[in-house]
């Protein structure tokens, strides 16, 4: 993939646009279908912070925010500010790959309808809620002339991760029953941490823009796991992320790097929302730490929205690995 000037490869750097109503509807609290929205104050506070860091990024914007009026404003200003804008599905419901093939279809075309009319852009990238994927769902991306898919999440730590959300969760047997996948299984450990191409058994190939964890270890170091391990120490978590970077620069495997609103907020604001790992940290030390996470990671890669960073890695596409979704997987380590 392509280096800048100086030797830093491109990183891709997205945050995952959930409201306070789709963190609700998974977490099965009442009254999330009233839409409940913390938009009018964390996008301006998000935008203000990115531009005071010179960064733009990818936002991966839910269908149903984008069709309320309430939000029309917040979600323009998003792309006025020259961010790109990804689809993370219409309804936010992270058991999307229990859909068939036609309810994914009406999903992603509702989506793209409500974002391009909410923000002016048709978007070319996909994450589904949760990590959420299926074959179904990449057949319809690459029919739609997706030019990514960015939803797997390759670690071994995704039941623990369901465990803990069940543990604190209110459902019942019906919702637990849709919420068994949530998070991936162990075997989304075996999937390969660099970007590679999805063969369809279609015939059609769409490019697979994995959420980067740690090469080997296949551990995340998203945000919101670095601000949980900064809970602890902060020394730890700055040790742990230049560790995890370094990895990746040594054995080429690139960088998807995942930010979420709740990296921004404190449970004083939103103490509905206290279920949410970090939860405890207050907004303005979140912030701190996200800048200097974000000052760390630039010392190894040039952070930029998705779109950038796909064009950069399709340069070398005739080296990519292939995944053929027809063809039993193997398992691999890197």
């Amino acid at each position: 993939m392509s280096d800048t000037g100086d030797n830093k490869p491109l990183a891709g750097l997205s945050l995952d646009l959930d409201n306070e109503w789709s963190y609700m509807k998974t977490h099965g609290d009442a009254g999330w279908k009233t839409f409940p929205s913390y938009f009018d104050a964390f996008i301006p506070e998000v935008l203000d912070t990115l531009k005071g860091l010179n960064l733009k990024i990818t936002f991966f914007v839910v269908g149903q925010d984008a069709a309320l009026e309430k939000n029309a404003r917040s979600l323009a200003a998003i792309a006025k500010c020259g961010h790109e804008i990804g689809n993370h599905s219409f309804h936010h419901e992270p058991w999307l790959q229990t859909y068939s093939a036609d309810e994914i279809q009406e999903e992603i075309l509702a989506a793209e309808s409500a974002i391009l009319s909410a923000t002016g852009q048709k978007p070319l990238g996909f994450r589904g809620p949760g990590f959420s994927w299926s074959p179904a769902l990449l057949e319809t991306l690459a029919r739609r002339g997706y030019l990514y898919d960015a939803s797997t999440f390759p670690t071994f730590i995704g039941p623990l991760g369901r465990l803990y959300y069940f543990a604190r969760a209110e459902l019942g047997a019906e919702e637990k029953k849709e919420r068994k996948a949530l998070f991936g299984r162990f075997r989304e450990g075996f999937r390969p941490v660099k970007p590679y191409i999805w063969f369809l058994p279609s015939g059609r190939r769409l490019l697979e823009i994995p959420v980067t964890t740690v090469p080997i270890l296949k551990t995340p170091f998203h945000l919101s796991y670095l601000l949980y391990l900064g809970r602890y120490s902060e020394i730890l978590m700055r040790g742990y992320l230049e560790t995890a970077l370094a990895l990746c620069r040594l054995m080429k495997a690139g960088l998807s790097f995942l930010l979420h609103p709740l990296d921004f907020f404190g449970s004083d604001e939103f103490p509905g929302l206290a279920f949410f790992p970090g939860m405890d940290i207050k907004r303005k030390h979140k912030l701190a730490i996200f800048r200097k996470v974000i000052k760390i990671l630039s010392a190894y890669f040039h952070p930029a929205p998705m779109g950038d960073y796909v064009q950069a890695v399709l340069e070398h596409r005739e080296k990519l690995p292939t995944i053929d979704l027809g063809q039993k997987e193997r398992p691999t380590i890197f």
